[in-house]
């Protein structure tokens, strides 16, 4: 009888035991390339001791190979090594469909990055929206990725939330809800340069998790990484605890009127499906529903703002605003964020040295040439002001910095179109507004964490 208890609990242990394991799945058997299927280019792929290795071809666009199998929620590891000079990648929630570029592979990325730049780990949107979490916004992740070792890689695609790690470091966190599934695939990239052809890429051990992901996921990890939430006009928890707001609802126009009305502007402007528009009308600058303006000042701060140009248009972002200096004709006066077509619109051969094009401190310094902007997507552009240090982020990337209220300040304001302004740009704080200059463009996810 004792023996029979005895059993009895060493059963129940042992598949209480095998209940907790994970049911991990492996996607590469090791000796070839079952449930595998090449797409886009012509680059080889081959099996050495149980590694997939991937070897860069001169004239061949990006080739991937891609799992047969497609996956929505999942944890996904694998070890990837990499020869410097190359860059690659493992897509996942991706998809080839004849009506989208005739079959070109799009979806999130994995990036493998062994250049001084350093973004491994980093989320990608290929052939889409370009960088969703480029890793300059999480220094100590960029450190993970090790030369010329085998690296392991973790990702974590459940619901709308997105995270990665390299050797277990933190890399990115992201909330996205554009696509839900889709295959995984892995890369190699096409190559400008001869002496890279014949460099590989390896991937070994890749397996996937589908189940009991609440059990599995890896706990929430905010000690220095920050979190980007792509999800249109919503606050997550964890930006909530940060102390984002939303600035604009979504909805309404609650929080924002005119920058020469007491109330929001009757025409001129429209709120469409999530989206808050300036309507096109012939170019002029603030000639047919004028600026708007939020309706309390702001001092120190982040300000993020998601925008998107139609061909050809001018806009802007402007703070430090006083509605005060300007009751005649033009925009309300204030340091301006510029929004602009640098290829279309002729705003961009104006100024000194490129310092209207888009991204710059309109009229004052230059945002640099190579800025990651994505045509034909929503980009997002951040300013940050604290005291008399002001940053512009565009994709989060910083593209430039200055220092206002001093010599070399007062300097730039007197060779620039603000010169007859008085104080331009030194003001403890001002309104923020969004700016009519006549062409279609569209705003959303406007949010704001006020710096103490």
């Amino acid at each position: 009888m004792k023996r029979n208890i005895l059993v009895l609990i060493a059963t129940v242990f042992i598949v209480s035991a095998s209940a907790q394991e994970a049911k991990w799945q492996d996607l590469f058997n090791g000796r070839n390339l079952k449930g595998w299927t090449k797409l886009n280019g012509t680059a080889e792929y081959k099996i050495q001791e149980k590694v997939i290795v991937g070897i860069s071809k001169s004239g061949t666009p990006n080739t991937f190979l891609a799992t047969n199998k497609m996956y929505d929620d999942f944890i996904l590891e694998f070890d990837f090594k990499v020869d410097d000079g190359l860059n690659s990648g493992v897509q996942f929630r991706s998809n080839s469909l004849k009506e989208y570029q005739n079959g070109r592979v799009h979806g999130y990325q994995f990036e493998i990055d062994p250049s001084d730049r350093s973004w491994t780990g980093g989320v990608y949107d290929e052939a889409r929206r370009g960088w969703l979490y480029p890793m300059t916004v999480n220094p100590i992740g960029q450190k993970a990725f090790k030369h010329n070792q085998w690296n392991k890689a973790r990702i974590e695609a459940i619901g709308n939330s997105i995270r990665t790690w390299v050797n277990g470091v933190p890399c990115a966190d992201i909330l996205d809800d554009v696509t839900k599934s889709g295959f995984i695939a892995l890369q190699v990239h096409s190559i400008n340069n001869k002496e890279l052809e014949g460099k590989t890429v390896s991937w070994r051990n890749i397996r996937i998790l589908t189940q009991d992901l609440d059990k599995f996921r890896s706990r929430e990890n905010t000690d220095g990484i920050e979190q980007v939430n792509t999800i249109a006009n919503t606050i997550s928890e964890r930006e909530a605890r940060e102390g984002w707001k939303l600035l604009w609802d979504g909805k309404t126009t609650n929080g924002w009127r005119g920058a020469k009305l007491d109330n929001f502007p009757e025409k001129g402007w429209s709120v469409d499906n999530g989206i808050l528009k300036v309507q096109k009308s012939g170019g002029g600058e603030s000639t047919n529903g004028g600026d708007i303006v939020t309706t309390r000042p702001y001092k120190n701060f982040m300000l993020k703002v998601d925008f998107k140009i139609t061909e050809g248009a001018n806009s802007g972002i402007k703070y430090f605003v006083d509605t005060n200096l300007n009751k005649g004709a033009g925009s309300a006066i204030g340091c301006e964020f510029q929004i602009l077509d640098d290829k279309k619109h002729p705003d961009a051969k104006l100024g000194v040295a490129g310092n209207r094009t888009l991204g710059s401190l309109y009229d004052l310094i230059a945002a640099p040439d190579n800025k990651p902007f994505r045509p034909g997507f929503f980009n997002t552009a951040m300013v940050v002001v604290k005291g008399n240090h002001v940053e512009h982020w565009l994709n989060g990337v910083k593209i430039i910095e200055y220092e206002r209220n001093n010599q070399m300040w007062g300097a730039l304001v007197n060779y620039s179109k603000y010169k007859d302004w008085p104080n331009f740009g030194n003001a403890e704080e001002g309104l923020l507004l969004l700016q009519d200059h006549g062409d279609e463009v569209w705003f959303q996810n406007i949010k704001i964490k006020e710096l103490e």
